[in-house]
Order: C-alpha cells, then sequence, then structure tokens
C-alpha cells in the first residue's frame, strides 16, 4: 500500500488487502476531482466499523463462536446499502473495501444510498440449516443497532440468498415489535421483495456489456463468451447473452473449468448446476481444463464474476478477451487494469457493470416503503434505462478526460459524494 496512507491500527501491512486496492483507486482519482480533493480523506476512512461475536449452539449441544462484521463506508447520500457474505476469507479489510466500492457504486448509478457491506467469517457449508438460521439471527440481533430501514439496508451477497433475508427481515421485526419489510432487499416476494430481483446483477451486467459491444463494434451475436462464477451473477448473465445469440463457450467455478468451443448449453449447464452445486460432472463439452488456462481461452467477452482480486500481474497479459465485465467486486488489480489497458481491453468496472443489484434493490425498498409493487416489465425496463445511461455519462467522461472507464466512473462517483459531503457541512 502507498506510504502515503496511514495504516488503521486495526489493521496491519501484511493485512490491508482489497482495502489498499480501493486507495489506490481513489488516489488515481483525486486529480480530477477539482476543489472537491480537500475532501477526498473522507473516502479513505468507514464512517463506522462494527465487529461482533456471533455465538449459536450446534445441534451436537457444543457453542460455537463465528466473527461477524458490518461496515459502513458512507452515509452523505442517504441510508447504507450494501451485501452480507458467509464464507470462511471474509476479513475486516475486505468488508471495508467492499463498503467502499458500494459507496462508488451507488453514487455511479445515482441511487439515494451510502455504501456499506456485512460479512461472517464461517464455512456456511458446515452448518445446518437449523444452525445457519440461528446464526444468522443472532449475528441480525448484534448488527441491529446500526441497520434499519432508513439507517443500514443489508442485501443477499456470496453464500447468502432470499431465505438469509427472511430470517434477517423477520429477527429485525421481532426485536422492533413491528413489521418492518423494508430493512432488508433481496426478499421472498411473499415478505416484499421485488420481481427481477434475483435476476437483476446478470441482467444489468448484459445490459451493460451490450452498450460497451456497441461502442466497440462488437456483435453480440455470435460473441464468444467466458464465464468465472455460476452463481446468481455469472449464470444469469450468461443465460441472457446465450439468449441474444452468444456461445458460452468456457465457464469456471469452484468445481473446476469447463470448455466447449461452439458453446455450451447454457440452461442445461445452468439446470446441473442447481442440482449439483458446480459445473463439475458437466459431461456436454469438450475438454475440462487446468483453472490457470481459464484466463487464456479465446473469446470476446470474459466475465469474472466469482470473488476478488482473480485478474492480477500472473493473468492479465495472457487474457485474449476484447472486453472485460466485472460482475463481481474487485475481480481486478490496479496492476492489471494497466495491463490490459495497454493491451487494449474494454475493462467495463463492478461499480457499473454490477450494480444492476443493487438498483432494484432500491426499487424493491421504494415499493416497500409505498406498499404498491411493480410489474416485472416495469422492474426491468426502469433497471435497463437507469444502466444506460450510467454507462453512456461513464463513457463520456472516459473520452472526454482520456482515462480509464473505472477512473471515470470514480471520477461521477466521487463528485457526487464529496459535494454532498461539502454542502453538508461538518457537525458540530
Amino acid at each position: 500500500m502507498s506510504s502515503q496512507h496511514q495504516i488503521p491500527s486495526y489493521l496491519t501491512p501484511a493485512e490491508t488487502g482489497p482495502w489498499s486496492v480501493y486507495l489506490e483507486q481513489i488516489d488515481r482519482v483525486t486529480p480530477y476531482l477539482g476543489s472537491l480533493s480537500r475532501w477526498v480523506e473522507t473516502l479513505k476512512r468507514p464512517k463506522r466499523i462494527l465487529v461482533v461475536d456471533v455465538p449459536i449452539e450446534r445441534d451436537d449441544g457444543t457453542i460455537a463462536h463465528f466473527e461477524g462484521y458490518r461496515v459502513q463506508h458512507n452515509t452523505s447520500r442517504g441510508p447504507g446499502k450494501g451485501g452480507v457474505r458467509f464464507h470462511q476469507d471474509v476479513t475486516l479489510s475486505e468488508v471495508m473495501a467492499l463498503s467502499a466500492w458500494m459507496t462508488i457504486k451507488n453514487s455511479a448509478v445515482n441511487v439515494p444510498y451510502g455504501g456499506a457491506k456485512g460479512g461472517i467469517r464461517v464455512d456456511p457449508k458446515t452448518l445446518s440449516k437449523g444452525e445457519l438460521m440461528r446464526m444468522t439471527r443472532r449475528y441480525t440481533s448484534e448488527i441491529g443497532i446500526i441497520i434499519g430501514p432508513d439507517k443500514d439496508i443489508p442485501a443477499p451477497d456470496v453464500n447468502t440468498n432470499e431465505q438469509t433475508m427472511a430470517w434477517m427481515m423477520d429477527t429485525y421485526s421481532m426485536n422492533e415489535g413491528r413489521t418492518s419489510t423494508g430493512v432488508v432487499t433481496g426478499k421472498p416476494i411473499t415478505l416484499g421483495g421485488s420481481l427481477g430481483r434475483r435476476e437483476a446483477t446478470g441482467r444489468g451486467v448484459f445490459v451493460v456489456g451490450c452498450e460497451a459491444a456497441a461502442k466497440r463494434g462488437l456483435q453480440i451475436a455470435g460473441a464468444k463468451i467466458a464465464v468465472q462464477g455460476f452463481g446468481n451473477v455469472g449464470g444469469i448473465a450468461a443465460r441472457l447473452f446465450a439468449e441474444a445469440g452468444s456461445k458460452v463457450v468456457a465457464v469456471q467455478d469452484h468445481g473446476g473449468t469447463i470448455f466447449h468451443s461452439n458453446g455450451l448449453n447454457v440452461p442445461k449447464l445452468l439446470a446441473h448446476v442447481e442440482k449439483h452445486g458446480s459445473v463439475a460432472g458437466f459431461e456436454d463439452i469438450e475438454a475440462v481444463l487446468p483453472n490457470h488456462e481459464f484466463w487464456e481461452v479465446n473469446c470476446d467477452i470474459l466475465i469474472p464474476a466469482a470473488l476478488e482480486q482473480q485478474i492480477t500481474l500472473l493473468n492479465a497479459d495472457k487474457i485474449k478477451a476484447k472486453i472485460i465485465l466485472e460482475g463481481a467486486n474487485g475481480p481486478t488489480t490496479p496492476e492489471a487494469d494497466d495491463i490490459l489497458r495497454e493491451k487494449g481491453v474494454l475493462v467495463v468496472p463492478d461499480v457499473i457493470a454490477n450494480a444492476g443489484g443493487v438498483t432494484v434493490s432500491y426499487f424493491e425498498w421504494v415499493q416497500d416503503f409505498s406498499s404498491y409493487f411493480w410489474t416485472e416489465d416495469e422492474i426491468n425496463n426502469k433497471l435497463t434505462r437507469i444502466m444506460k445511461d450510467a454507462f453512456n455519462s461513464v463513457w463520456e467522461v472516459t473520452e472526454d478526460k482520456n482515462v480509464s472507464l473505472r477512473t471515470a466512473a470514480f471520477i461521477i462517483a466521487c463528485t457526487r459524494v464529496l459535494q454532498a459531503r461539502e454542502v453538508r457541512g461538518l457537525y458540530p
């Protein structure tokens, strides 16, 4: 991490992780902020960090403790908004970075939220459904002092889903003594969830992918697609690209990497993953590739839709794609960004590419407050308009200032956040 940054006492130089990537991104945008740069340190410090102990009784009667986090990075433009992930490798640095990227993402698409994120350091596969429920409920109770429909609204992320959100909503509601559907988004439809929310992130990736392809003169029909991660984001994006006539030639997840030069059967693959949990064992393929060869696949569009820091100095130069659509948060390191730009690869950054999820979460939140719900077509049309407008605004800044799409998105987002900070002033 750059020596100009003061490392907070709760991190060490060896543990800055994704947070240092975010800080470098802020450094790159600072020269473009003009007089607002006097407020830039605001973006380098989370507003609030809560670390909680999450004890539960296991099915066998033993007591287990898990480490939980909720970070609110910035709330200058509205309440915090961001997912909750359950993963054995969750760290404070990671949650800090993810909350900060949520600040940028929400501002880039101009929804009235700040950035937040949460997580529990646990492998959910090691828990029974009952244990998972008890852990979720205890975590919700522990962070309940800082979340709420007008404070901070959690949503699903890695290894969490509609059921997780239902447990969180119910726990918060029980503690409040009233039903509060707006405390989380990504809920089941029966509890105030929104039509189109489950597919929203993947659909957003597809929408901005089509816009980016048009800018580069690439036809979507016949384009070769490679996807890392085949869950709610990568799987939905792959399905939509396939329906538009693209060939999904390679897919990688935790079960391995599969390849078919004429395109995988995406509907069959989705059904296989739903049944078996990964792409491993899918038979309608040409080859199973070593995982490192996924990045060398000959394709037009590459969609990293798994975890952060996947495209690095080690593999960026091997990528053959013309366009990268960041379905995951923070999948590309700054050093890899530079290599890809030199190669002429168009990187559509996460803060635009995967913002469909939070956009429809915003729709869900609005619908919960009004108790009036829109049709799926209305949702998808509103999402498409917002995603296209956001992408084209970023594209204009890219061309005007001759910067990457990522830097352009940060210019727009940071300007909006810091303008809000400046006009609000400091209290007291």
